[in-house]
């Protein structure tokens, strides 16, 4: 029997896990199936002719909320090329509300609701066997007149029933993909909106076992593992033993966890401030709202100040970056409301802050309330609220804007420097700076156009020149070097007018190539002649000490250096009136 497990995934450096697990448990009864993963880029037709020249006499779907409306055109194509194909839907979007997606697609012949590893091998068993599905727990089958039947729920598994996902064969694929991973399922909360509250209990993999799929990883050179776990710190000792062989043997790998902040102890922090090497962790932290009536509504129990005293120290560690995540349209939180949730947590300095707007899922608490808070949310995937009864419709597109220029100008790291500026000195906060300028954003029409690198620097300082920002210099300033910063070599352009002529720009170099000290030693050290200087660096001022950010009486002298093969940007050096001094 020739089975085909597919998905599509987001993006094609993703990977699923899911499908992983499908085939280590049942490639020894079944040891012919294809993986085979997809994007929601991808051409329907390329797709269903992928499948359709395997030949499967079963085809195992894994579905999602950013894959199901793209999924559904392909089930209905490889139902019309191939009649007597059995299709088995899986997956937490057709896991609730399993009888609208039977309805709905009727090219289906099962829907496994709940863990799949299992219950998909019993359904092959029966397919290759007597056909009986209504022995098979945990699936929606159509019986011989067509009609839709349900069988009980299946037990909850020992997850160390299940092989490893990772096989040898498949390691290779993986080294430039993000790896999925996990110790455990289930959630110890009851967060209304989240699809992992609705499974009580927390269980885990055996130890000795993640560490040994964890090191095969490492070996094989993969980039990048996310760990899935919902709250990957509920389990101290667990989650400090998996910290500690990462760090021991992590060989460049980078890994990204979900952590619950506020019962993050400190003597963790502590440890992983001690230990943990630059760059090797990445948390990711989800605030959602910091407005008490709205998290006692979903059933949020979180402690802001722990929380904030958790990002703060891990930040003043320097050693992990934080990713840290907002929900818009939650109940009862308004705009303004919102607006002072976003400053909240946008002032503990994260590296990103991810805003979201609520997502209607099938099968959770807030979708069932939602009359009572009278949202209006989008009928299909991905279900997004379209608003309710304190957050009106006006006031998601504009938190809409909020959240496009924060992604292009705070988490794309582009212009930090800018931004921290702006926040602190020009505008009132943080959540104003994006708004108005995404409203200017709109204005323009920008959001309907492409942008380069420097489009998006001309934009920014047509936005402050429009609104008469003080101190218009110093903005362009920073501005110049957050670009300057973005490159690996020296550019070949600058987007603003040049502060210095050619002729100047030829004295100062002749005078550095002839006295680099006056750059201080570690210009010096770098031993460039008149050549190098030409090739490797570019000159331009600045109105400001770029220590202070205090207005100069004259302008400094920038010189941004792009080293023979160095990974990061331009490292800087400035001539100051008063002193000599490398920043």
């Amino acid at each position: 029997m020739k089975i085909v497990l597919a998905t599509l995934n987001a993006k094609y450096i993703h990977s699923s896990l899911a499908l992983r697990y499908l085939r280590a448990y049942a490639r020894a009864d079944f040891p012919n199936i294809d993986l085979c993963e997809y994007t929601i880029k991808d051409v329907t037709m390329n797709v269903v002719a992928d499948i359709y020249k395997r030949k499967p006499d079963v085809i195992g779907f894994s579905c999602y909320i950013w894959n199901i409306e793209e999924t559904i055109p392909i089930l209905q194509m490889l139902r019309k090329v191939l009649p007597d194909v059995k299709i088995v839907l899986g997956g937490p979007e057709v896991t609730y509300d399993s009888e609208y997606f039977m309805n709905r697609i009727p090219e289906a012949d099962v829907i496994v609701f709940g863990e799949g590893e299992k219950t998909f091998h019993h359904v092959l068993t029966e397919f290759k066997g007597r056909n009986r599905l209504e022995l098979v727990p945990g699936i929606l089958y159509r019986d011989e007149e067509g009609k839709v039947k349900r069988t009980f729920p299946r037990d909850k598994l020992d997850l160390d029933e299940i092989p490893t996902p990772f096989d040898d064969d498949d390691l290779p694929t993986l080294t430039n993909r993000v790896v999925y991973f996990e110790c455990s399922r289930g959630c110890p909360f009851t967060c209304s909106y989240c699809l992992s509250s609705i499974e009580s209990g927390v269980r885990y993999f055996d130890l000795d076992r993640t560490l040994r799929d964890l090191k095969r990883l490492i070996d094989a050179g993969v980039k990048t593992v996310k760990f899935v776990d919902r709250t990957f710190n509920i389990h101290r000792r667990y989650a400090l033993s998996v910290f500690d062989f990462l760090i021991k043997n992590h060989n460049g790998t980078i890994f990204q966890f979900e952590i619950t902040a506020d019962i993050l102890k400190p003597d963790v922090v502590q440890y992983l401030a001690e230990n943990a090497p630059p760059g090797i962790f990445r948390f990711e932290i989800g605030v959602q709202s910091t407005n008490d009536l709205t998290n006692s509504i979903v059933k949020r129990k979180q402690d802001f100040e722990k929380l904030s005293d958790t990002v703060r120290s891990v930040k003043a560690s320097g050693k992990i970056d934080q990713h840290l995540d907002l929900i818009a349209g939650l109940p009862e939180e308004d705009y303004d409301s919102f607006r002072k949730t976003f400053n909240d947590v946008f002032a503990l300095g994260a590296e990103e802050l991810q805003l979201g707007f609520l997502k209607m899922l099938r099968g959770t608490g807030v979708r069932h309330e939602a009359p009572q808070y009278g949202y209006v949310f989008m009928e299909n995937s991905p279900y997004e609220i379209l608003g309710n009864n304190v957050l009106s419709f006006d006031d998601v597109i504009r938190i809409k804007r909020v959240e496009d220029v924060l992604e292009k100008y705070w988490n794309a790291h582009r212009t930090e420097r800018t931004v921290t500026y702006l926040i602190q000195r020009e505008f009132q906060s943080a959540f104003d700076f994006f708004q108005e300028f995404g409203d200017y954003w709109e204005e323009q029409g920008w959001n309907r156009i492409g942008h380069q690198l420097e489009d998006l620097f001309k934009r920014l300082y047509a936005f402050l020149d429009a609104r008469g920002t003080n101190n218009l210099d110093i903005a362009l300033g920073l501005m110049k070097l957050d670009y300057l910063q973005a490159f690996k070599n020296k550019p070949r352009g600058i987007w603003w007018e040049r502060t210095l002529s050619k002729e100047e720009s030829q004295e100062i170099i002749r005078e550095l190539a002839e006295r680099p000290e006056i750059l201080g030693e570690r210009f010096a050290a770098l031993r460039l002649s008149e050549a190098d200087i030409h090739k490797h660096c570019l000159l331009e001022t600045v109105p400001f000490h770029p220590a202070t950010l205090e207005r100069s009486e004259e302008s400094e002298l920038l010189l941004a250096f792009y080293g023979r093969g160095q990974e990061a940007g331009a490292t800087y050096f400035y001539k100051q009136r008063e002193r000599e001094r490398v920043v």
